[in-house]
């Protein structure tokens, strides 16, 4: 009787979770400049509602605000998994640190990348990597969820184009030196009219306006902008004239994972002082790490944790590989914001009445995790998103 044929072993796949020695370097390396450098600020920051700017500095001379920018441009020459990693470890300790890195990364940077002339390229981002942080301003007053009913006006102006409208909820404005701001050209053509400018902070007739003092993510600025008959250059439009809608649909499906993994980073960030925590309290003789109740709770705060990270890496992934995302992102953000409220929540209860206190850090990542069901595409908004895709014919 002859031998039975050998069985064919599969070749071992890697889990989304493994990362390759350059990653891994990276995010090492992400994760000790946020615990040694940002972490000893990270109270005072939130307290006078300002991101310290030699941290600032910091980020710049690390690589992390050009992370995807080509080395030829003085980038770090990553990828768009290296930014949602760098987000993720800088939301452990900071969220404001995170949206910060984020928002120059995942949203300026990649527009520009993809609908950059090469004159602007040029221009901007050796810039944008070394120096200059960034901002992208296409919300108004009247304009958020309905993110194209903008009445931010562009004019022809032949030389130039003439901006006139105010900009609300800004990110990054009150540091930043250049804006992308959509306006539209022809207010008749809808979304159709919407065009993107590349707008530098000392253009005439542009201002950044009130600083808002928020509940959370207090060390990022979040201003108003004023453009009043602003002068921008032909040579600035970014993209088509008209197609401002796609470039703000595009990034914003990208930043979408960007928010997953600083919701992500925030949720991990508060597990692990609650763990600490749970490991020194002592109650009824015992540290309360050692009560079932308080096992279990950690154990489905873990999970659900790691669910989240699951879905921010997968659809990082897919949009590095060149693969469909935007059900993904949208179901990242969706769902990231949900366990990072829930998760932060719970740590508080973790820590009880001192858990309620600012001498303790759980406060702050309770507050912080509230703008990832806003910013950026509302939970709502995200929902929309996932059904329209899950029942088109």
């Amino acid at each position: 009787m002859s031998a039975a044929a050998p069985v064919p072993v599969a070749s071992p796949v890697p889990a989304l979770t493994t990362l390759s020695e350059d990653e891994r370097m990276f995010r090492d390396s992400v994760a000790d400049f946020a615990r040694e450098r940002i972490r000893p600020h990270v109270a005072r920051m939130d307290e006078d509602g300002v991101f310290e700017t030699s941290l600032l500095d910091q980020c710049f001379e690390l690589g992390l605000m050009g992370v995807e920018i080509p080395v030829e441009y003085e980038g770090s020459g990553g990828t768009f998994f290296m930014a949602t990693l760098a987000v993720e470890e800088l939301g452990k300790v900071d969220a404001s640190a995170a949206v910060i890195v984020d928002v120059q990364n995942t949203l300026v940077n990649n527009a520009l990348l993809r609908w950059g002339t090469p004159e602007q390229k040029k221009q901007y981002l050796p810039r944008l990597a070394t120096n200059m942080l960034a901002s992208y301003a296409l919300s108004e007053a009247g304009s958020g969820s309905d993110a194209f009913a903008l009445s931010c006006r562009a004019v022809d102006k032949g030389d130039f184009w003439e901006l006139t409208g105010r900009k609300l909820w800004i990110t990054n404005a009150a540091e930043a030196g250049l804006f992308i701001v959509f306006a539209t050209v022809n207010p008749e053509a809808g979304y159709k009219g919407i065009t993107a400018f590349l707008v530098e902070r000392d253009m005439p007739g542009f201002s950044v306006g009130k600083k808002e003092n928020k509940l959370g993510i207090r060390a990022s600025s979040t201003c108003e902008l004023i453009l009043e008959n602003c002068r921008v250059p032909k040579s600035n439009v970014l993209g088509e004239i008209g197609k401002g809608y796609k470039i703000a649909i595009e990034t914003l499906n990208e930043g979408r994972i960007g928010i997953g993994a600083q919701m992500v980073g925030v949720a991990a960030g508060a597990l692990e002082h609650g763990i600490r925590y749970a490991k020194e309290r002592v109650q009824f003789g015992k540290r309360i790490a050692d009560f079932q109740a308080i096992q279990h709770q950690i154990a489905e705060l873990a999970t659900h944790i790691e669910a989240a990270r699951l879905m921010v890496y997968n659809a990082a992934r897919l949009r590095d590989a060149g693969q469909p995302f935007v059900k993904e992102a949208a179901m990242t953000k969706w769902f990231a914001s949900q366990v990072a409220e829930s998760v932060t929540s719970q740590v508080v209860e973790i820590f009880g009445g001192y858990g309620f206190t600012k001498e303790y850090p759980v406060e702050k990542y309770f507050r912080d995790s509230k703008i990832g069901k806003i910013y950026e595409g509302t939970s709502f908004m995200q929902l929309n998103t996932i059904a329209k895709l899950l029942l088109a014919d």
